[in-house]
């Protein structure tokens, strides 16, 4: 079911697809979108006309991305279970994408791992990108939230809405973030599911230490899908990694 929520959630939010389809276009050849998911972004980089790979370690996930592809696309596309700071394909791409903040979720070994796989199965000339939240931003946040409602939409299977609400903890170094999704039912009855994640702090300088430390030879910062750049008051920190 989860799956199923998470792609009706996060299809509300698509102000960053313009920024990765046009990343994508700039480095034409086949891309490798990690951590695919349900496809928000996959599903518009093949109806572009782009060759991709989409790799994810949720076998739910992509059960769910398989029954939502337009059958045209499937010929342009292969779809990959694997933990992303694991795999081993054979061949290299243009672009290796890793949208929606997951970045900010792997811890030092899982980051050293994926630039290492990265690296490996990066293009000459490619491009790797990565978005997460303003690391400053986080910091900056009180310890904690109670939990607020933020959005509602339908729920993907009967229609009837659906509350999302977050609420957070922090620390020095994580901060974690409870989502609740409450399924409005009509006689009254609330079913939740709830899902959490975390976001390691870490310092701008340190990805870049980390970057250049797996050998690659330019990085450029964003702040935002405008394309501006990076400063301390910037909702998001976007890396843009080439060897």
């Amino acid at each position: 079911m989860f799956p199923l929520l998470y792609h009706a959630h996060h299809r509300l939010s698509n102000e960053d697809l313009p920024f990765w389809l046009g990343l994508a276009s700039r480095y034409p050849g086949s891309v490798l979108e990690l951590g695919c998911g349900t496809g928000r972004l996959l599903i518009p980089l093949l109806q572009a006309g782009h060759a991709v790979v989409g790799l994810d370690h949720d076998r739910d996930m992509l059960a769910a991305l398989q029954s939502s592809l337009p059958p045209e696309t499937r010929p342009a596309l292969q779809l990959i279970q694997a933990d992303f700071s694991a795999f081993h394909l054979e061949r290299k791409f243009s672009s290796i994408l890793l949208p929606c903040n997951t970045y900010s979720a792997l811890n030092l070994d899982q980051r050293s791992r994926l630039l290492e796989n990265v690296h490996r199965h990066l293009l000459p000339g490619g491009i790797f990108a990565a978005s997460l939240p303003n690391p400053l931003q986080l910091r900056s946040l009180p310890p904690h939230a109670e939990a607020e409602v933020e959005q509602i939409f339908e729920h993907p299977l009967d229609g009837e809405p659906v509350q999302v609400s977050s609420a957070w903890e922090k620390n020095a170094r994580t901060l974690r973030v409870f989502w609740h999704y409450d399924h409005l039912l009509p006689e009254g009855r609330v079913e939740r599911t709830s899902v959490t994640s975390t976001h390691f702090l870490i310092s701008p300088q340190d990805h870049l230490s980390e970057i250049h430390s797996a050998e690659f030879t330019t990085v450029e910062m964003l702040g935002d899908f405008d394309g501006s750049p990076f400063s301390a008051d910037s909702p998001q920190l976007i890396l843009l990694v080439s060897i």
